[in-house]
Formats: structure tokens, C-alpha cells, sequence
């Protein structure tokens, strides 16, 4: 395979691999009842700080998350506007984290989700589902994103980190 050819096939396997993860990450949480409804922590979720690693985790996380969504059964609400919200999540920890070598980067990647899952799935949640109150959503939603996104996500991410070169590639992390 040609060196230019290469450097166009990792981004996209790397992305499918992410999208197959979140899939079997959502699945494992969706068995145990956790995945979904007012109170979700998804395993999958803890993905979504690999923007920080390569820009070929956006399309992965999207495409993942809208699988796992209808994969579970969500309601049309929810398949639509959850992965918008992991792929909101998923550009702007890119965005901030892309690049920067200050170590309050890493600590800043799982913000990004954390906000746009608090924003967009507590209305999800109301229309889509009839879960009431709305700001019992939104609390529910905000602490399952800290537990999933902050506490699963920074520890993938500090153990990652060490292996960073070997799995996102300098290639794979300029492109997209």
C-alpha cells in the first residue's frame, strides 16, 4: 500500500474501531439498565475523550452513537439528537484539546460532552420519553456524564496517554 493511501485508511479504521466500541460499551450498560432513561451512565461514554488523542473519534463517536441508539430501541428524539450531542461534544474537546501540550488540556477534554449531553438530552428525555420534572433530568443527565465522561473518561485517558504515539499516530492526528 502506497504511503499517501495509508495515511487516509488509519483515520478511518481508527474511527470505525471507536464507533464499534461505543456500540458494545452501550450494549453492556443498555443489559445492566443503565444505559438509558433519566439515569444513564454509559461505559461508551468514557470514548468520548478521544478527540483529545485523534480527530478520527468524531465520526466514530457520531456513528457509534447513533448505532447504540438504535440498536436499544430510543425513541426517534433520541436517535437523532443524542449522537448531535456526542458529536457537539466530540468537536469542541477536539477543538480545545487539539494540540496543546498544557497539562490542564487533558483535565479539560471531558468537559465538552459533559456540557452537551446536559444541554441537549434533558428536553430529549421530557419529549421523547414523558420524564418530569425537567430539572431532575438535567441533574440525573449531569452527574451520569461526570461519573461516564469524567471520572471513566479521564481514567482512559491517563492510561492512553502513555501509549499515545503508538495508537493515534501523528498521521492520524493531523487529519480530518
Amino acid at each position: 500500500m502506497k504511503r499517501n493511501q495509508s495515511n487516509h485508511v488509519l483515520p478511518l479504521v481508527q474511527a470505525a474501531m471507536i464507533a464499534a466500541l461505543y456500540i458494545v460499551l452501550t450494549l453492556i450498560a443498555n443489559a445492566l439498565g443503565i444505559a438509558s432513561q433519566a439515569i444513564q451512565i454509559r461505559f461508551s461514554e468514557a470514548l468520548t475523550i478521544l478527540p483529545y488523542f485523534t480527530p478520527a473519534a468524531i465520526p466514530g463517536l457520531y456513528v457509534g452513537c447513533l448505532l447504540a441508539n438504535l440498536l436499544t430501541g430510543a425513541a426517534l428524539p433520541d436517535i437523532i439528537f443524542g449522537p448531535i450531542a456526542t458529536l457537539i461534544g466530540a468537536v469542541l474537546t477536539w477543538k480545545l484539546c487539539c494540540g496543546k501540550t498544557s497539562p490542564k488540556a487533558k483535565w479539560m477534554a471531558p468537559l465538552p460532552p459533559i456540557a452537551a449531553n446536559a444541554i441537549i438530552i434533558p428536553p430529549v428525555l421530557l419529549y421523547a420519553y414523558g420524564i418530569r420534572p425537567l430539572w431532575f433530568s438535567l441533574i440525573t443527565v449531569t452527574i451520569g456524564e461526570i461519573l461516564s465522561c469524567g471520572v471513566l473518561g479521564m481514567l482512559l485517558l491517563l492510561a492512553l496517554q502513555k501509549q499515545a504515539g503508538k495508537l493515534f499516530p501523528r498521521q492520524a492526528r493531523t487529519t480530518i
